[in-house]
């Protein structure tokens, strides 16, 4: 299998960031876990708290 071409590997990276940052910018507290395997993401765990005062 040939290597990936650039732009390809930019479009891949760009939706889990996206991801991510979506997820940080909707949570207000809570924790993101990143599961990475061979040195690639494959997983994204978001877990969102509800704090009551």
């Amino acid at each position: 299998m040939p290597p990936a071409k650039p732009e390809n590997a930019a479009l891949r990276a760009s939706l889990p960031l996206s991801t991510i940052s979506d997820a940080i910018s909707r949570m207000r507290y809570g924790a993101i876990v990143l599961t990475v395997h061979d040195g690639k993401l494959v997983q994204i765990d978001v877990t969102e708290r509800q704090r009551f005062s």
